[in-house]
């Protein structure tokens, strides 16, 4: 199965309900990508995962950084991840892969004169996504009753009404508030971007996680580079 960097990032934003993210990463002419990651979840988010984390009777860290690395190591297409633990609901790390091409919702073209990455993520292809996360991240999902994991349609509006009815608000605030910031650098000279700005090789997105739990519309992400 092939990977591509933005599907990556998808991942990511799918793993860090209410949280604070930064993720940097570069694209090489071969294909190859490296992302460097840190992220933590919010204080709301922490205190329900602990809650559901006690009432299963598990112990350990919020977030588990040995335990997602090895998960997306033994993934096709990831030459290596490592992850470690700076607090129980953070973690710091990179990931390696070895191809960054076609995959599903993705597509890249790449010539003499220059490239361009097209990422289209909707509701028909989101579960492509979820088949790569470990159970136990797909079930937080289900936790939190996310569109992208059940298949129901909903507003965002709707969602985090239901989110706060079921849970509180201080649980729907965070999720509303939550953002993931990302900067790739790009084989080329970066010449336009759409969903996002740029700045000489690198594009920089500032993605709304609650975007990607609804998917209300489809997110299109579009980089071009010579």
């Amino acid at each position: 199965m092939k990977k591509q960097i933005i599907l990556i990032l998808a991942i990511l934003c799918l793993i860090l309900i209410g949280c604070s993210a930064r993720i940097d990463g570069s694209l090489s002419a071969n294909g190859s990508a490296t992302l460097s990651i840190n992220m933590s979840l919010e204080r709301g988010i922490t205190a329900l995962v602990q809650r559901m984390f006690t009432a299963g009777g598990q112990a350990g860290p919020i977030l588990d950084g040995s335990a997602i690395a090895k998960s997306m190591s033994d993934s096709p297409g990831v030459i290596s991840a490592s992850f470690r633990n700076t607090s129980p609901s953070a973690i710091e790390g990179q990931v390696r892969l070895s191809q960054v091409k076609d995959f599903g919702f993705v597509s890249i073209e790449q010539g003499a004169s220059g490239g361009r990455c097209i990422i289209n993520i909707n509701g028909e292809n989101s579960q492509e996504v979820l088949e790569l996360l470990s159970p136990d991240i797909t079930n937080y999902l289900n936790a939190l009753m996310a569109p992208v994991a059940t298949g129901e349609e909903m507003t965002k509006r709707e969602y985090l009404d239901i989110v706060t009815s079921f849970y509180n608000k201080t649980i729907s605030d965070e999720i509303a508030s939550s953002r993931v910031r990302v900067s790739i650098e790009f084989p080329g000279v970066v010449t336009a971007v759409k969903g996002g700005t740029f700045s000489g090789r690198r594009a920089n997105f500032d993605i709304p996680l609650l975007d990607i739990l609804v998917l209300e519309a489809p997110l299109i992400y579009e980089v071009s580079w010579n």
